[in-house]
């Protein structure tokens, strides 16, 4: 499987979505900033500074990105530098490049990203879980970090890499007292299914950084791919009892689970759908339906978890009747599946039926004891229900047991004043892409009468989702307290045209 890095839509995957996937020659890389446009062939990055804005930092990342999979590294790190440099200052943004630049072997400039972020309240977390999982024991000179980024590109881009390779491992000074050059030589064998030279070089790597999370996962894919792959598993299992702070890199964990668990399976079935879940952490969502939809066989024990995740998948992807149909089919094979429980009591929230939400979640609660997510789910409902000192209790409670229920830390930041803005940006620092607590750390900027700040926190909401109604109303209200009148009407009435019963919109038009 090749590397692939995952590219989306929106500055929200800009970087927040990176996968490091070695051993499916059947997926591509993708573009870090894809949309549906045609590639970007600018020859010079413009002088004037990038901003969080799909077109500006996307088009002068897919320029460098493509100057990358070419192979004309030092080119593209020059671009690089000059977005890191001159885009205009976000801490998301830098928080992204930091994540993608660890990503492609250029420590140098995620470090440099890092260094210009602000609020370092929202990006320990983050830039914590970059060094533990990317960076290695010792700092690369800037020429061998070139040259690595060079036999990287050619390994996984251009197709190429026996000879890069085979010339990376003549240059034995380079190996000898780099570690993420001997993961480099261990990557390129992986990628030329030399997997005897891939653990030689893997062992090595680990060896002179034993810290390194990412050299154990490409161990743990090098062991999937030899005599006996199930050993891969123990690898994994380390992986996932490793203290990750952020959503992301737990979502890496869990991706690569899956992908173990695909290749060490020999029943075809059990090869799909442990396929078919990987595509799930990977956010590929049609490609997952497509993978589980080979996976169901006559054998009704295999079925309840195929169709379990099923439902999870076409909920996630908004088609609520078939997520009715799979969930329900695998609530008859295994009253007790947690995952088909948690989308049954998901639809009935949906629909507002709160008490059924609340049936579905709880046994959902009763059968998975090792995640967050049912007990925040039943609190949500008893909110729903009026039970707010309830739902409190079970949110603290939450909190006190794990340390990555970022919802709980939004929900009682709105319940309590006092840990208002530090638990809004807590919820930020485990899932930088939680557009919910971006716009409310823009709500209490707007109450603190700090317009620029709360610019800055909507823009961040607005890239991840510009059609949520709440930015526009927020927007709204800004241009009211600072006498733009004409622009606040046309503010509220954007958040109406999105969301038409949004009443404190309604009010300011006094409608």
């Amino acid at each position: 499987m090749i590397r692939k890095i995952v590219f989306t839509a929106v500055i929200t995957y800009f970087l927040a979505n990176p996968v490091l996937a070695v051993g499916f020659d059947s997926i591509k890389p993708a573009n870090p900033f894809e949309e549906n446009s045609a590639p970007v062939n600018t020859i010079a990055l413009p002088v004037k500074k990038a901003t969080l804005t799909h077109n500006s930092i996307h088009n002068q990342y897919v320029i460098a990105f493509e100057r990358f999979m070419q192979s004309n590294v030092k080119s593209a790190y020059r671009n690089f530098r000059v977005l890191i440099e001159t885009m205009e200052p976000n801490d998301y943004g830098y928080m992204q490049m930091a994540e993608r630049m660890a990503d492609i072997g250029f420590f140098n400039l995620s470090e440099t990203a890092a260094s210009k972020i602000d609020d370092k309240t929202i990006s320990d977390f983050l830039i914590d879980d970059i060094k533990s999982y990317y960076f290695p024991a010792k700092k690369l000179k800037p020429d061998d970090e070139m040259y690595l980024g060079e036999v990287f590109s050619n390994i996984i881009y251009n197709d190429q890499s026996r000879e890069a390779t085979e010339e990376l491992v003549k240059n034995t000074s380079l190996l000898a007292q780099s570690d993420y050059a001997n993961y480099i030589a261990a990557l390129g064998y992986l990628k030329s299914s030399n997997i005897a030279n891939a653990e030689i070089y893997i062992d090595e790597a680990i060896r002179q950084n034993p810290q390194n999370i990412n050299y154990k996962k490409l161990k743990a894919e090098i062991l999937s791919q030899g005599k006996k792959p199930k050993n891969a598993l123990k690898m994994v299992e380390y992986l996932k009892s490793q203290k990750f702070y952020t959503t992301d890199f737990i979502r890496k964990a869990n991706s690569l689970e899956q992908y173990v668990l695909y290749k060490s399976e020999k029943d075809y079935a059990q090869k799909m759908y442990h396929l078919g879940y990987y595509y799930y952490y990977e956010g590929e969502l049609a490609k997952s339906i497509r993978t589980l939809q080979g996976a169901v066989t006559s054998k009704k024990k295999h079925n309840k978890a195929v169709y379990a995740i099923m439902s999870r998948v076409y909920f996630d992807m908004q088609d609520y009747e078939k997520a009715l149909d799979t969930a329900v089919k695998a609530e008859k094979l295994d009253g007790n599946n947690p995952v088909a429980l948690l989308v049954l009591g998901d639809l009935s929230y949906r629909n507002g039926d709160f008490k059924a939400a609340l049936k579905y979640y709880n046994k959902a609660e009763d059968n998975d004891k090792n995640s967050w997510i049912c007990s925040v789910k039943i609190a949500q409902t008893y909110e729903q229900l009026g039970k707010e000192k309830k739902a409190l209790e079970i949110y603290e409670k939450v909190l006190k047991k794990y340390s990555d229920a970022y919802i709980a830390y939004y929900k009682i930041a709105l319940k309590d004043k006092s840990k208002e803005l530090a638990y809004l940006k807590k919820a930020i620092a485990i899932n930088m892409n939680y557009k919910d607590a971006w716009i409310d750390l823009g709500r209490v900027a707007i109450d603190r009468q700090n317009y620029q700040d709360a610019n800055k926190y909507l823009g961040v909401a607005h890239y991840i989702d510009e059609n949520d109604f709440r930015y526009y109303y927020y927007q709204g209200l800004i241009a009211k307290n600072q006498g733009m009148k004409q622009n606040a009407v046309q503010y509220f009435k954007k958040s109406l045209s999105i969301n038409p019963d949004y009443l404190p919109a309604k009010e300011e038009l006094s409608l």
